[in-house]
């Protein structure tokens, strides 16, 4: 895998600024915002903000990821053309959102039932509406954290799939779509013929491999070398320096 800074990066960058109407995606968590301890503090970064903006009012932009729609629009600080959420569940047109959302009530009677037990280990539940997670960040021993979701996720009903994270479990629809669906959705609705796409987790690799190999798909951080995205960069520290080449490349039309 090579860095998208690379000559070889750099030039599939400006492959994107001959294409007739690319889509410019991107996830939140660890891509555009840093990993913090506690997800309800994450924030991008105000030089990160303002460059998303500017791209947004010359490109197609869209900011796909695993938290809740509501959540991640509070946090944005610009306006992207497109918005997904629950892991590629949330945000594309699909009458089966209620029939999805009611598929995950047995897991949460057991996550009720289970409350006190995930507590005790450090596990925090987050009912996005359309999966659920379940957070270990600040437990004091993530090993013994990690068994009690086991444990308690042993005997998941074959409709519903686990996806795992940085120090956090997701339970998702099986029969949602993902991140992958998601962007091929999009990128047919808005008539994008190629595209980039940064992502930094394990939901995200579907979309590296579902994308048309022409797109631009990027692994962030320490982790690329499992990935199946075509290049990498070291973090969302880099993710001023690329927008602003990006910026450079992508005038107004």
């Amino acid at each position: 895998m090579r860095s998208l800074l690379s000559p070889e990066g750099r030039s599939a960058l400006a492959g994107l600024a001959s294409a007739r109407n690319p889509l410019f995606a991107f996830d939140f968590d660890g891509t555009l915002a840093p990993i913090v301890t506690r997800p309800d503090d994450a924030q991008i970064p105000l030089p990160v903000s303002r460059r998303l903006g500017a791209l947004a009012a010359r490109r197609m932009v869209a900011v796909v990821t695993g938290r809740s729609v509501a959540d991640v629009n509070a946090r944005l600080g610009f306006a992207p053309k497109y918005v997904v959420g629950n892991h590629g569940a949330e945000g594309v047109s699909s009458s089966q959102a209620e029939a999805w959302a009611r598929t995950l009530d047995p897991l949460r009677s057991t996550l009720r039932a289970a409350k006190s037990q995930l507590s005790a280990c450090g596990v925090r539940v987050e009912d996005k509406g359309l999966s659920i997670a379940l957070h270990y960040r600040t437990a004091a021993d993530e090993a013994v954290a990690r068994a009690a979701i086991e444990a308690v996720l042993r005997g998941l009903a074959d409709e519903l799939t686990v996806v795992g994270g940085k120090c956090v479990v997701n339970v998702v629809v099986r029969a949602a779509p993902d991140k992958g669906d998601a962007l091929l959705a999009l990128a047919s609705e808005c008539g994008a013929d190629t595209g980039l796409f940064l992502g930094d987790d394990d939901n995200d690799e579907p979309a590296f491999a579902k994308l048309p190999p022409h797109w631009v798909t990027v692994r962030m951080g320490p982790d690329f070398a499992r990935s199946q995205a075509a290049f990498y960069l070291d973090g969302p520290s880099q993710m001023a320096t690329l927008l602003q080449m990006l910026l450079d490349l992508h005038h107004p039309p």
